[in-house]
Parts: structure tokens; sequence; C-alpha cells
């Protein structure tokens, strides 16, 4: 079976997300790549992003997060996009309230994790990067959503 890994573009903070995220999950970092480790002449980086991200991917389980900082002549990431959100399915009750507590410090709850009227444990919110996460327990599946 293939795995879907999400991949978030940022507007410069891509590590500060990252270590955050990684505070959350635990994990490891599988690759960090800054801009100026790939110098390319038909893709010039002016000095001021060259320590930007190019690529970072954190290892959860048997899934992978990446991201990039967009360089500033690509234009911006729109922040408040919202057509897309990153869904948790998580192994434990105790393990969904880890994860929702620790990533929406700092961000926006749209709706409190709490037993939904579907029969799982739900909760929604946008964390202070501008993403937007979805964390559910199912005692039926068991982390496979």
């Amino acid at each position: 079976m293939a795995l879907i890994n999400p991949h978030i573009n940022f507007n410069g903070n891509a590590e500060e997300a990252f270590t955050f995220y990684k505070a959350a999950f635990g994990g490891e970092f599988a690759n960090v790549v800054r801009f100026k480790d790939f110098p390319n002449p038909d893709f010039p980086i002016p000095a001021t992003e060259e320590n930007k991200i190019m690529h970072i991917a954190l290892q959860i389980g048997n899934n992978v997060l990446m991201g990039n900082d967009v360089p500033s002549f690509m234009g911006k990431t729109n922040e408040r996009e919202n057509r897309s959100k990153i869904s948790i399915g998580a192994e434990s009750k105790e393990e969904a309230d880890q994860l929702f507590h620790a990533l929406s410090e700092g961000g926006e709850v749209e709706m409190p994790i709490m037993d939904s009227p579907w029969g799982s444990y739900f909760g929604m919110f946008r964390d202070k990067y501008g993403i937007e996460w979805m964390v559910d327990y199912d005692e039926r599946h068991k982390g496979q959503l």
C-alpha cells in the first residue's frame, strides 16, 4: 500500500516550525537541506535566503512530514489557506490528547478534542504556523483513519 506523506511550504520559518513538530511528535530529521547546499546558476538564491530550508523531512513512525521555505522571488505562501488539513490517526486517547495539545499550543482551536457525534475522539485546530490539523482516535480503527 502506498504511503501519503504531507509536504508543507513556509515563508521563511520552516526550520522553526519543524523543530516545534519534532517536539510534539518525537522522531528525528531524516533530511535538512539548505538552499546554499545546492548552488545553481539557473536558480540563484539571494545571500539573505541561502540559509533557508530547501528540504526538511521529519520521520514520524512509518510516515514522513516534509517541508521547505519558499524563496521570496517565488511569492508568498498563503498562511490562511484552508483547502486541506493534515489528519492524524492516534493509537490511543492519551496520544490524541498529547498531540492535540502540543501541536495546538499558540494556535487557534477550531473544534476542541472531545467525543464526536460519529463515535471517535476528535479535534481540529490551526497551529501557530497556519497549518491545519485534525486529530482523531477511534477505538474501532486504532490509528487508521
